[in-house]
């Protein structure tokens, strides 16, 4: 069975999540088909690409399939992990990227909704981002896609209490585009897909790159890139880490002890 649904149609492509008796949580596999999937577009030069759930998801994603987290020890976020390369994919790709929002983005749901360059959510819509709640060390280039949308506060209130926001506050502070009524949500989403893909591909590619660029200019010196690696390894190497995993797999509250 695909875990990535893929459609094309005068020039949209549409890649629909497809593991719902997992809450679309992102396992290897998914991603590896999610990232195929959007090379197949780009090589059909796709004028703009939606990433959704099925129609009427209560969960758009519950994020990074916890049973598939490294053991302490190992960075659970590393650079060619199947997830950073999704999130790269996402904001390299020459078209825009849609989310779709119906239901619950959680974790790194919520991380690859906020690699997209526009997000439409429904009324039921929620964005949560929660390693906290399971010890984990979010990392660099994470929390500075955070900051670069929500900003300093917000992201810390989000990281800190990992408790969702709703559509409508979502859509306050940016994060949703628009929040639409549930019966105009597909409608609207793919009328401006289609507004998109019918201007130039070479111009939209370009201001995209651009912004990317930009966004991601904040220099570190390497003493503070190295402190920053120094404390992430301090949590994927704890205990608190691995409890977390276990509490999660087990459906039960964690018992943090610091260390």
């Amino acid at each position: 069975m695909s875990l990535i649904l893929m459609e094309y149609d005068k020039r949209i492509g549409t890649l629909t999540f497809n593991r719902a008796e997992k809450r679309n949580s992102f396992s290897a596999e998914m991603l590896k088909e999610l990232i195929a999937a959007l090379d197949s577009l780009e090589h059909k030069k796709a004028g703009a690409v939606i990433i959704r759930a099925q129609k009427g998801s209560k969960v758009w994603s519950a994020g990074m399939d916890i049973s598939e987290l490294p053991d302490p020890g190992r960075d659970p976020l590393a650079y060619h992990d199947p997830i950073e390369i999704a999130l790269r994919v996402i904001k390299r790709f020459p078209a825009p990227v849609i989310a779709l929002v119906e239901g619950g983005a959680w974790g790194a749901g919520c991380d690859l909704c906020f690699a997209c360059d526009i997000a439409v959510g429904g009324p039921t819509a929620t964005f949560a981002i929660t390693p906290a709640k399971v010890g984990v060390p979010y990392n660099s280039s994470g929390i500075l896609n955070f900051l670069n949308i929500v900003g300093m506060r917000i992201a810390k209130e989000m990281f800190f209490t990992a408790n969702p926001l709703s559509a409508v506050r979502a859509h306050h502070l940016g994060i949703l585009n628009h929040v639409m009524p549930e019966e105009e949500l597909e409608r609207f989403t793919y009328e401006m897909a289609g507004r998109i893909a019918e201007n130039s591909p070479l111009a939209i590619s370009v201001i995209k790159e651009q912004l990317r660029l930009l966004a991601g200019s904040h220099p570190l010196s390497p003493e503070t890139f190295e402190r920053i690696q120094g404390l992430r390894r301090q949590a994927y190497d704890s205990q608190d880490y691995l409890e977390g995993k276990r509490a999660f797999l087990e459906k039960r509250k964690p018992k943090f002890i610091g260390k």
